[in-house]
């Protein structure tokens, strides 16, 4: 079943310190006033730029990764609802297609944007919690 917007909200507000707001008319998710996911419709430079390639449709989700080698890894990792756009060319994040990723691909991608910002000891005990609750 595919993901939603208010999906994404639920997966991200069960994060530690994790804050809801808006930004330019659309979702945003934080912690300490970083911003670790964002809803990222398309703007229409990036429409132009799938040519004749059709964009993915239905709601696309931007989230932080730790670093070039972590983008990577998550393009290649889940190549059906993991992408990018030239306009994230050296840019630490990826693009989420929710129709096409599942919960347990999205959590994770949400809890590793979300520790990016978190402070250490924060994640730290959060992975503690997640482990004794397995």
């Amino acid at each position: 079943m595919p993901v939603t917007l208010d999906g994404v909200a639920r997966l991200a507000l069960a994060l530690p310190g994790a804050r809801e707001g808006e930004r330019r008319g659309t979702r945003t998710w934080a912690m300490n006033e970083r911003v670790f996911a964002w809803e990222r419709p398309f703007s229409k430079a990036d429409l132009r730029r799938f040519g004749d390639e059709t964009p993915p449709d239905g709601a696309i989700v931007a989230v932080r990764v730790a670093d070039p080698g972590e983008k990577e890894a998550a393009l290649a990792t889940w190549p059906a609802c993991v992408f990018t756009i030239p306009h994230f060319d050296g840019y630490d994040a990826v693009l989420v297609h929710l129709r096409q990723a599942s919960t347990p691909i999205v959590r994770e991608l949400l809890e590793d944007a979300w520790a990016t910002c978190a402070p250490a000891a924060v994640v730290s005990k959060y992975k503690q919690d997640q482990r004794r609750r397995r």
